[in-house]
Order: C-alpha cells, then sequence, then structure tokens
C-alpha cells in the first residue's frame, strides 16, 4: 500500500460506523504519531496536518540547523540544508516534508492496521455505551439465527443481540427472521471483544414496559405501577396505585372487554395475568392477592417471621394455592415473605379434626422436605392428605408416584393402628 485515501476511510467510517469528526482526526494524528515514534524516536518535532475534506496527511519535520550534528533527530547541518542551493542560517529551522513511503513498507502496514485497531476500539465503545444507557427499556428486532442454548437478533445497524434460553418463556421457539421483543437487561465487555448484549422476555421489568406501552396511564404517570411478580409462562401479578379517584387503575390496565391486557397475555404467550389494588396494608394486599380464595384469618407474626400463615376452609385451599401453587408463590413474593397455607375445618367437624394427626408428628418417618411440600400445597395433617388421590399429590406437590405411595401407606397405617 503506496497510498492511504484518508478522504475514503474517512467517509467510509464515519457512514458505517458512526464516528465524528473530531475523533476521527483525533486517532489518525495519534496513529501517525506513534508510527512516527518508532521510526524516528521521538514525535515531538513533527507536526502533523490532517485534511478531512480532501482526505490527505502532511508531515513536516522540524530540525535545527546546526554547524554540527549532535542529535540527527533534531538537528541539520548547514552544509546539508543549503547542498540545493537554499540560503539557510544558523539556528533557524528547517520543515521537511515526510512522505509515506518513508516509513516503509512495514511502517505503512502498521499504520493501517493501528487504524483499524483503533476504529474497532471505538466501534466497540460506542456499541456499548449506546445500549448500556437502554438497560430496561424494550428493544424490538429480528431473529438472525437460533441455537439450542440462545437466539441472536439484530438491530437496524447490524449489531448482535442475544436472548439466552433461560430468558426466553418456556415453550416458546423463534426462528429465522421472526420479530421479537424483550428488554435490555446487561451489557458486558469481555476480554476487549464487542459488547455481549443480552435480552430477557421473563423479567418483572418486561412485563412492567409492557403494560406502559399498552396503557397511556401508566405512560402518563396516571397510574403507578407498585410491584410486579412473575412466574414465566404461568401466571404473574400486577399491583397498581392510582392517586386520581376518578381513574380506576384496575379496568384502565384491563381495557374494556380486556381488550388492552389481552395484547401483553398474548405476547407473553397466554401468561395469565392477575390486577390487583395496591396496599400498603399487608393483609389487605394478601387477601387480594389470593381472591378468588376466602381467608378466614392471617397470621402475620413479628418482623423477623420469615413466613406468615394463612387459614382457609377446605373448599378455599385448591383455589388460594393454585395450580402448581403458583398462586400462593406470587402472593409471597409480592408481600416479601413465604405464604404458608394451613385448612381450618368448620366447628361440625372440629370434633374430627381431634382426631386427625399433624404431619409434622411424621418427622420420624416422613423426611422434613417432604412435609414441607405436603404443608405448602394446604395439607398440615395427615387426614387432609388422604382425602386427596395420589395422581393429585404427586402433580400439585411435585413428588414422585411411589413416594407418593409410600406416604399414603404410612398415614393410613396410623389410623388403622388405632382402630
Amino acid at each position: 500500500m503506496e497510498k492511504i485515501e484518508l478522504k475514503d476511510a474517512f467517509a467510509e467510517f464515519k457512514n458505517q460506523k458512526n464516528i465524528d469528526r473530531p475523533t476521527m482526526m483525533g486517532v489518525l494524528e495519534d496513529v501517525f504519531r506513534t508510527q512516527i515514534t518508532k521510526t524516528y524516536g521521538s514525535a515531538d518535532n513533527f507536526d502533523i496536518i490532517i485534511n478531512i475534506d480532501k482526505g490527505d496527511c502532511e508531515i513536516y519535520w522540524n530540525r535545527e540547523v546546526v554547524e554540527e550534528v549532535e542529535d540527527p533527530n533534531t538537528e541539520i547541518s548547514l552544509e546539508e540544508v543549503n547542498a540545493d542551493g537554499d540560503d539557510y542560517e544558523i539556528g533557524e529551522t528547517f520543515a521537511k516534508k515526510v512522505e509515506l513511503k518513508d516509513f516503509g513498507r512495514r511502517g505503512i502496514l502498521n499504520i493501517r492496521q493501528n487504524l483499524q485497531g483503533r476504529i474497532m476500539d471505538i466501534e466497540k465503545a460506542n456499541l456499548y455505551n449506546k445500549y448500556v444507557g437502554k438497560i430496561g427499556e424494550i428493544f424490538t428486532g429480528e431473529v438472525y439465527q437460533t441455537w439450542a442454548k440462545e437466539v441472536l437478533i439484530l438491530d437496524e445497524d447490524g449489531n448482535e443481540l442475544r436472548l439466552p434460553k433461560s430468558e426466553q418463556i418456556p415453550g416458546e421457539h423463534f426462528k429465522k427472521n421472526d420479530t421479537v421483543r424483550a428488554i435490555i437487561k446487561s451489557v458486558e465487555m469481555k476480554n476487549n471483544t464487542t459488547p455481549y448484549i443480552v435480552l430477557s422476555r421473563t423479567t418483572p421489568e418486561f412485563l412492567e414496559k409492557l403494560f406502559e406501552q399498552e396503557v397511556p396511564e401508566i405512560y402518563d404517570g396516571l397510574i403507578t405501577i407498585k410491584k410486579v411478580v412473575r412466574i414465566p409462562g404461568e401466571r404473574a401479578k400486577v399491583a397498581v396505585e392510582s392517586y386520581d379517584e376518578r381513574i380506576d387503575p384496575i379496568g384502565a390496565c384491563i381495557g374494556v372487554k380486556g381488550a388492552r391486557i389481552i395484547g401483553i397475555v398474548r405476547e407473553l404467550r397466554n401468561e395469565n395475568i392477575d390486577v390487583l389494588q395496591w396496599t400498603g396494608n399487608t393483609q389487605l394486599l394478601i387477601q387480594r392477592a389470593l381472591n378468588p380464595a376466602k381467608i378466614s384469618s392471617i397470621v402475620l407474626g413479628g418482623p423477623e417471621e420469615e413466613k406468615i400463615k394463612v387459614y382457609m376452609l377446605p373448599d378455599e385451599v385448591k383455589k388460594g394455592i393454585g395450580k402448581g401453587g403458583c398462586n400462593i408463590r406470587l402472593a409471597g413474593m409480592l408481600v416479601g415473605k413465604e405464604i404458608e397455607v394451613w385448612r381450618e375445618l368448620p366447628k361440625e367437624d372440629l370434633e374430627d379434626e381431634e382426631e386427625d394427626v399433624l404431619l409434622v408428628e411424621f418427622n420420624d418417618v416422613i423426611d422434613e422436605w417432604i412435609i414441607e411440600k405436603l404443608q405448602s400445597i394446604g395439607c398440615d395433617t395427615a387426614k387432609s392428605v388422604l382425602a386427596l388421590s395420589a395422581e393429585d399429590i404427586a402433580k400439585r406437590a411435585d413428588l414422585e408416584d411411589e413416594t407418593v405411595a409410600e406416604i399414603l401407606d404410612i398415614l393410613r397405617a396410623e389410623f388403622e393402628d388405632e382402630e
């Protein structure tokens, strides 16, 4: 390469890499000054003039005219400078124009490689700064390629963003050219490589942003989303509040005949969304979160207590716990503590309850983790477990069929022995 076309190079980088004029000029000067230092030992007495519009670069080597040269880099002899008929005097400065060929083929190659490297670094920094400022915002892009562990998505400039499998809603699949909406979760720089931009469709923030897009009252600040909790692909609870009594926050979020929320549900692959009125009263918030199940009583305990006990009649337990226990889990996430459901028998059944046995009394023959799983589905006594079918217990408590069979045998034996 005998000539570097700076004008064409700058136009290309400006248009494709989004590098501004002052930055480009600074990079070019720095690259040339670095090569001058390598070639001549120092660049202090060199002038570099870059003309982006003309697409050229002029370099001048300034040396003092002396009688006898001691430092060839900064001095030139009177005899040499006047050899071509010039009329310089001792003490004057002689400026010689340096041509690109003076750097040699290796030097020119170094300039080109360094320029490309610096441009790449600037491009990476610009990309990082662009997306790190957008963390928490919704991104819409097109699927370029899919793999088992992640999906590659491109933005309008061809930059790569990743949607890992762990950040996808369970059961959803993408194919090339699909349009995907997700939230920008994180931007990382690893080992000076291109920024690794991670998207997510499973975070509560993604659901919150979808509500902002679909509900004008939220976007305008008339309705506030106080908290969002999700089990991606299953169920979510959104607690909202309005400071204007004329606005019904729940009705506004759902829309006429569900017109507003239906789009969000479809975007989340039919994830069930409960919208409820926020309150600072923990007991009332739990009641609203577990609706339509009716609660008999709630025991919050002290500040140090990690669990909240909720008592319900047997017919209400299943509704409160929800499919796979997701309803009770989300209610706990909403209040920030684990919620335990306890069966409260009606007065006419208290006599039978006295003959029942708490599951914790079987901790010598049933593992503690199994007892906790049974309690999580509202079964705290032996008879409450025996009242359910083996299939129902296995599914709701996520236990193996063999384990359920052993538990039922142990509990049945307890009452057979009493008889």
